[in-house]
């Protein structure tokens, strides 16, 4: 673990030699049995215990972050959540059965070596595992250390906007099938193909046997996501907002601008310091699962940690790395002090802060959910997550844009974005996408942020919200501002049948036709969070 503290930037004042007990065996409040690895630096006598809790196995990659804990001194329990990698039960995809953590906790205080200081650290699953440990009071949770991992999973994650995450959760589907195929060599060779396989899963109809298409069998809980609306009973075992005044004195959040999770983490960044939570908040230009491993990421971590273990004062406030600007910028918290400012649509694909005066006819397209609109970059999961060029989608016929003119001066904007259009469609059950993008002087269109809105009710001209992921990006001199306006952004989001038919089960297709207004009547606008008496 030395050569990767130094390629870090986090080598500890005293290295410890690093002591392992594999398979450890936890009994579960209702007896099933969990398997863990003890890790712990020799010579040490109760140190303080860091806890890890997940499904993605113990003999990965994931182990470097346990090791290198143990390096600097402290214990680390690296527990596997039942039915996968060798513990007993039954795994349920996001559904926690809340007896592995009594029973992990009670085990733990009877044993010898704990000496009642706890942290428990994690990305995406193993962060969500803290929002589910904190349904109970745990006197001994000094800090948590959350990264990419919301509260809550339905509105967030499965169903944002209304519109159901198909690429992401088959995606999800797809790791987990691989993670519990044994052995590294089975792992790596699930992944041949494995993109191509995503790709023709994702189309399949009815959606409930996409889990079937791509693996080759039933995951019952995919099937369960598909078969119940973000706002139906069956979310409620993901939900852990209501244990927000049961977290640790002091809460250690990242993030990334093109993470899935990323709205859902801010709103528990807001949710922890109203609860009087200690927080300190980072936000780095990752996607999902990548500002782990980062010199930034994992130092800022640490230092939180190693603050509060070792009794000092905790790091506080925000950190944000401005993209365009591509510098870090320390703020007292989020968002910032800013005026949201709407930026109006044009005929003719222009885009200015005033409105278009008098009667102009409306930007037309026709979305077919058989050839659905793709999407590339943004905050699906995957090797294409992030930044990318959108010319070649932005040159389909099923979607508009909107360009400033080459900009006079830098704009700056930080903080949550929306769009309001005026728009009007034959079919009551269509989707309305939004992208910011970033135009260059060279003419490439670099997405910035996106959202979807997901609407089922008849209307004739109807104003439609949509809410875009936050953002804290420079739109530098010369440069231009873009939105897209379209109707999917597929498999990111899963293309919406148009038919009104059930999620799960629809089989049909229908086409829509959508008019987009911009008169004065109907101004649709992008409204962007600008610092007060920025440009």
């Amino acid at each position: 673990m030395t050569l990767l503290s130094r390629v870090y930037g986090v080598r500890p004042a005293l290295r410890h030699r690093v002591r392992v007990r594999r398979n450890v065996e936890i009994p579960a409040a209702d007896g099933v049995r969990l398997l863990a690895t003890h890790y712990y630096p020799a010579g040490q006598r109760q140190a303080p215990l860091v806890l890890l809790r997940g499904p993605y196995g113990r003999g990965n990659v994931l182990d470097r972050l346990p090791a290198l804990l143990a390096e600097r001194g402290y214990q680390v329990l690296f527990q596997s959540l039942r039915g996968t990698a060798g513990s007993g039960g039954r795994f349920d995809g996001f559904v926690i059965d809340p007896a592995d953590g009594d029973g992990t906790l009670s085990w733990l205080r009877a044993q010898p070596w704990f000496g009642g200081q706890l942290a428990t650290w994690g990305a995406s699953y193993l962060g969500f595992t803290q929002w589910e440990l904190a349904a109970r009071d745990i006197p001994e949770w000094k800090i948590a250390l959350i990264q990419d991992a919301p509260s809550s999973l339905a509105e967030g994650f499965m169903y944002p906007g209304g519109a159901f995450a198909t690429g992401n959760a088959l995606g999800w589907v797809q790791l987990v099938e691989r993670m519990f195929t044994g052995g590294i060599a089975r792992q790596m060779a699930g992944m041949v193909g494995a993109a191509r396989r995503l790709s023709r899963a994702t189309l399949a109809l009815p959606l409930q046997e996409a889990d079937q298409a791509l693996t080759g069998h039933p995951a019952p809980w995919f099937r369960d996501w598909v078969r119940h609306e973000a706002s139906q009973d069956y979310w409620a075992s993901t939900d852990h907002r209501a244990n927000t005044p049961r977290m640790p004195p002091v809460v250690h959040l990242q993030g990334g601008w093109h993470d899935c999770f990323l709205p859902g983490m801010l709103a528990d960044y807001a949710a922890l310091v109203a609860a009087g939570r200690q927080v300190r908040l980072l936000v780095g230009p990752w996607g999902h699962g990548r500002g782990l491993y980062t010199r930034q990421g994992l130092a800022d971590a640490l230092a939180s940690l190693d603050a509060v273990l070792l009794g000092r004062q905790a790091p506080t406030g925000v950190r944000l790395f401005v993209t365009g600007a591509d510098h870090w910028r320390d703020m007292a918290a989020w968002p910032p002090p800013h005026e949201p400012t709407p930026w109006f649509l044009h005929p003719a694909g222009g885009l200015s802060r005033t409105p278009h005066e008098g009667q102009v006819a409306p930007s037309r397209y026709r979305y077919d959910p058989a050839d659905p609109t793709p999407t590339v970059g943004g905050t699906q999961a995957g090797m294409s997550v992030g930044t990318q060029d959108n010319r070649a989608v932005e040159a389909r016929a099923d979607v508009l844009t909107f360009t400033t003119a080459p900009l006079p001066d830098h704009v700056e904007a930080i903080g949550p974005v929306r769009v309001r259009l005026h728009a009007r469609s034959a079919n009551p059950n269509v989707d309305y996408f939004a992208r910011l993008c970033d135009v260059d002087e060279r003419g490439r269109s670099m997405n910035v942020c996106d959202g979807i809105v997901r609407l089922r009710e008849p209307g004739d001209i109807r104003t439609v919200e949509v809410t875009l992921w936050p953002m804290a990006h420079r739109f530098k001199r010369g440069h231009r501002i873009r939105l897209q306006v379209s109707s999917g952004a597929h498999p990111r989001f899963g293309r919406n049948p148009g038919t009104g038919e059930p999620l799960a089960t629809g089989t049909g297709l229908r086409a829509s036709e959508h008019e987009i207004f911009h008169d004065h009547l109907r101004p649709s606008a992008l409204f962007l969070p600008l610092t007060p008496g920025a440009s």
